[in-house]
């Protein structure tokens, strides 16, 4: 049971004085033939309407409203695929997808939409799906917009999963926000956390607020599937059990579910020498004390010797120093590698909320008091351009050996 407030202008008694139009902080009255009349887009039921009306015409009432999720069940995760290889961050969902399904006593489904992917069934039922939902079709051999968002809706509106999780990844921001919409239920984005209140059944999402200040746990009560986007490397993957079986659902949606309005004409990778920073177990990062774009050279040398990515803070990304595919923190990439280099980074906390994770943490910074300090494992106080290609001929010697 939960209450939702009601604003109405009784017609019949108002008499078009103007009153409620000015008082109104949203804008959201207006006159229409000499009466007032409520955008209910605008409105945010705050009552300063009904205060200042002085021919009692506008009434505020609440009203209570029963919602129905008997129909609703199972723990779902949408497994994001680029060229049919499915993402790791599919895996970790499925790990803490498993966990959430036990406390509920439920299956758990993974959907997989793609070109030629049925093989990609017997991955995610190693990884703990109880359930695998596959919609094969040229017209998802890429991610796209509509498509994706026209069959993840059908599928959701047929099987009515409890929660739908889905990787906090540029596809995954980009889709999940469009399915709620549609099928208007709440979306909590970027979690670092899940968990489950047993009495209520409802899913906990936890996820960082007011520039990661503090941690919020958002729920959704009223409404069905309950969706979140999880960050990649927060949460551990799934092991892997080759012995597991499950069910396998395969659907087939008309040309009109799977056409779109737009043309995918090429897609264009970025080419980098280093490994992909989502997927690094060694990062160097620079931040503005690099400098310049020129400076980031020396930054990409170590990370290559490592074999390792490059990364950057917002302030090198903003300077335009790098691409903001190499941007680390809230608004970034969270990265959870075994060594993590950070070169000239102060270490604000939007910066530390993606990768503090790290199994260890090598700060280099000529300023003792930067922040990033505190959370370093080991700390170098020092002039960046000395110490890092120091450290660069260092390894150069010991890896060629």
């Amino acid at each position: 049971m939960s209450s939702e407030k009601r604003i109405k202008i009784l017609k019949q008694v108002c008499v078009g004085c103007g009153l409620c139009v000015n008082v109104c902080p949203f804008g959201a009255i207006s006159m229409k033939n000499k009466k007032a009349n409520i955008d209910y887009d605008k409105c945010n039921f705050c009552s300063a309407c009904v205060e200042s009306c002085k021919f009692n015409a506008i009434e505020l009432k609440t009203i209570e409203r029963k919602y129905d999720h008997t129909a609703y069940k199972d723990v779902w995760v949408f497994c994001e695929q680029k060229k049919g290889v499915i993402q790791s961050v599919a895996y970790e969902l499925l790990g803490e997808g498993r966990k959430l399904a036990s406390k509920l006593n439920c299956k758990l489904g993974a959907v997989l939409l793609g070109e030629d992917i049925k093989k990609g069934a017997n991955e995610l039922f190693a990884r703990g799906a109880d359930i695998v939902y596959i919609v094969d079709s040229p017209h998802l051999k890429y991610y796209q917009d509509d498509t994706y968002t026209k069959v993840l809706v059908e599928l959701i509106n047929e099987y009515k999963p409890e929660i739908v999780l889905c990787g906090a990844t540029t596809i995954g921001r980009s889709l999940i926000s469009r399915v709620a919409i549609k099928i208007n239920t709440g979306l909590t984005a970027d979690c670092t956390s899940l968990d489950i209140d047993k009495e209520k059944k409802l899913l906990l999402q936890t996820r960082p607020a007011f520039g990661g200040n503090i941690m919020a746990t958002i729920i959704t009560p009223n409404h069905r599937p309950q969706m979140s986007t999880v960050r990649h490397k927060v949460m551990q993957e799934a092991a892997v059990d080759k012995n597991r079986k499950g069910t396998l659902i395969e659907k087939k949606y008309s040309d009109e579910i799977l056409s779109t309005r737009t043309k995918l004409i090429d897609v264009v990778e970025e080419m980098e020498e280093t490994v992909n920073l989502a997927e690094a177990d060694i990062i160097v990062s620079g931040g503005r004390g690099v400098g310049g774009p020129e400076n980031f050279n020396i930054i990409r040398e170590l990370a290559l010797v490592l074999g390792g990515a490059v990364g950057a803070s917002r302030s090198a990304v903003d300077a335009d120093w790098i691409p903001y595919s190499h941007q680390v923190g809230q608004t970034g990439k969270t990265v959870c590698p075994k060594i993590y280099i950070a070169c000239g980074i102060s270490g604000q906390i939007q910066h530390l909320i993606g990768m503090q994770s790290s199994k260890i943490i090598v700060a280099i910074n000529k300023d003792p008091d930067a922040p990033i300090f505190k959370i370093a494992t080991y700390g170098i106080i020092g002039d960046l351009f000395e110490v890092v290609p120091a450290l660069t001929k260092k390894f150069k010697q010991v890896l060629n050996k």
